[in-house]
């Protein structure tokens, strides 16, 4: 008999790796797929391998990392069942990532999907009736095992068909994790991560600047919105300068070489060479403000404020040479550390 293959919905956490184990020890082999969009897991496509070694060393799982970046955002302009306290869209994402998982049951010659799901865990995307709402409208009525509440559950293909034995997967509901814990320790798995909520889009901070694109108040619109437009949203201080130009300013050194990473063409990088300072871009500087009388009043103040959080000078902020790349062409500007009331006027 050949063996049964499966894909796991695979965050990382606690209940996601139970739930591959749980479907693993009934001989079933699990691949767990680990999507990716700038809101959660976003820092694994700088290595995926490394992160395929960690999760194969440390719980005995192969996963497969797969970017859903481009497509999740346009999800999110019209999530069909609405947000949450803040801009996160689970019960729409959870039918998102489904969706994407029954497409590539063929692919990678699977037979069903499993989700880490506990039911009554979540007040709202955990209740039985939006569980079976996500079943429903994500195509996977039949197909989705949750091993983890499956005995609370109606059965499904993958337990009818005789892939897994019901009698083998468990019972848990509600939010504790005294059960999760203690089967974890039978797995002799120690090292895994705390509860918390690892997406973006639920930070009371974070989602409101995410939130600002997709109403329509930002110098981004939501149709030219690009996936390093958000990741730049998500990084350091944030500005929308007098004449339109959005200004991001990295808040210490892991910041600034990210925002450099970040650069793309159309953006004017702001750096100080002459002493610790942070790096700033000016993102689509001649997209956004189309006069350049404007642009260059723009790029003054913006070098002003790159002078403002450089390291100070007998313990005050002090003028500074900023460095301005655009293109091909490097300049000097003279930033004049701006007072704190046009500051505030500024940051987003």
């Amino acid at each position: 008999m050949s063996v049964v293959r499966a894909l796991s919905l695979f965050s990382g956490g606690l209940d996601s790796i139970l739930a591959t184990r749980v479907v693993m020890e009934q001989g079933v082999e699990v691949l767990a797929v680990r999507f990716i969009t700038p809101f959660f897991g976003d820092a694994i496509l700088r290595d995926p391998q490394r992160y395929q070694r960690e999760v194969r060393d440390k719980y005995g799982i192969n996963a497969v990392v797969v970017d859903i970046s481009d497509d999740y955002l346009q999800m999110l302009r019209r999530p069909a069942h609405g947000f949450g306290r803040y801009f996160n869209p689970c019960i729409d994402c959870k039918i998102f990532m489904l969706k994407r998982a029954r497409t590539m049951l063929g692919q990678l010659g699977a037979a069903f999907l499993i989700s880490g799901e506990v039911l009554g865990q979540r007040p709202m995307s955990q209740r039985r009736d939006t569980l079976n709402i996500i079943e429903r409208d994500s195509g996977s009525r039949t197909i989705l095992l949750r091993p983890l509440s499956a005995r609370l559950l109606t059965e499904t293909e993958a337990e009818r068909q005789g892939w897994v034995d019901r009698e083998r997967l468990l019972d848990f509901s509600g939010r504790g994790r005294s059960r999760q814990i203690a089967l974890a320790r039978q797995f002799g798995i120690t090292d895994f991560p705390a509860p918390a909520g690892g997406c973006i889009l639920a930070d009371p901070i974070l989602s409101k600047r995410i939130a600002r694109v997709y109403d329509g108040g930002f110098v981004v619109t939501p149709d030219s919105m690009s996936v390093t437009d958000i990741r730049l949203m998500l990084v350091g201080r944030q500005f929308l300068m007098p004449g339109g130009g959005w200004l991001v300013l990295g808040r210490d050194e892991k910041e600034s070489l990210r925002i450099v990473e970040l650069r793309e063409a159309g953006d004017v990088l702001l750096l100080v060479e002459e002493r610790p300072g942070p790096a700033a871009l000016l993102r689509r500087a001649g997209e956004s403000v189309a006069d350049s009388a404007v642009q260059a009043a723009d790029l003054s103040l913006a070098a002003d404020l790159v002078a403002r959080y450089a390291k100070k000078i007998d313990g005050r902020p002090a003028a500074a040479r900023v460095v301005v790349e655009t293109g091909a062409e490097r300049l000097e500007l003279t930033g004049e550390p701006p007072d704190e009331e046009h500051i505030k006027s500024w940051a987003i």
